[in-house]
């Protein structure tokens, strides 16, 4: 198993940093504090390891083999990717008002509408379980990884937790960024650009995960 691990955490790192709708998520939620930020991961990754867990039981290929479900949970996805992204929108017009004229002297931003840490932990769970190809990549990607001749359903449950524990952290370094950035990110006009960025972004990829086949 120890000889495994190496390989697997650089295919986990090479994963965590493809850019995707979880990252952009992450970094929006993250706009809102710290708490918000760490729960949208910790959300996210609860996701990442409930799909492992799947995928060892041989769940997944059941959605693999099966158009119907596979485009059923597509759709979803792309309703959960929509309405995030119309949400980020929304915020961005409620900072709007607070950004001066010209431009020339930001303004800082309104305090955000407080919202509970279990919804940002809801969202990142929601956009991890609404998407079929992290199903599919799970059932595709672990296995590969599971040491010849060790019983696969507990290994497969124990690459699937520390591909979680490994994302926890590199996600965290983004939520830490984020946080340094705070004197910047809380001037209103800043502030209403990301939003308005994250939530293009998350409507463009929910639209995408729509359309395709």
């Amino acid at each position: 198993m120890y000889q495994t691990l190496l390989p697997f955490l650089g295919a986990c790192l090479l994963i965590a940093a493809s850019p995707g709708p979880s990252t952009v998520l992450i970094i929006r939620r993250s706009l809102t504090g710290h708490r918000h930020g760490m729960a949208t991961v910790l959300g996210n990754e609860t996701g990442v390891f409930v799909w492992g867990v799947v995928a060892a039981f041989g769940l997944t290929a059941l959605l693999a083999a099966s158009q119907l479900a596979y485009d059923a949970l597509r759709l979803v996805g792309a309703v959960v990717l929509v309405v995030l992204g119309l949400q980020a929108l929304r915020a961005a017009r409620r900072t709007r008002g607070a950004a001066v004229a010209d431009g020339d002297e930001p303004a800082s931003a309104p305090a955000p509408v407080r919202e509970s840490a279990w919804r940002s932990y809801r969202a990142g769970l929601a956009l991890n379980l609404a998407n079929p190809k992290a199903a599919v990549f799970a059932l595709s990607f672990l296995p590969q990884f599971v040491p010849a001749g060790a019983p696969q359903l507990p290994a497969m449950v124990a690459l699937a937790a520390v591909w979680a524990l490994f994302e926890t952290g590199y996600y965290a370094c983004y939520v830490w960024g984020v946080g340094r950035m705070r004197r910047l990110i809380d001037r209103a006009a800043v502030r209403r650009r990301l939003e308005q960025v994250s939530g293009g972004v998350l409507i463009a990829l929910g639209l995408r995960m729509a359309l395709e086949g």
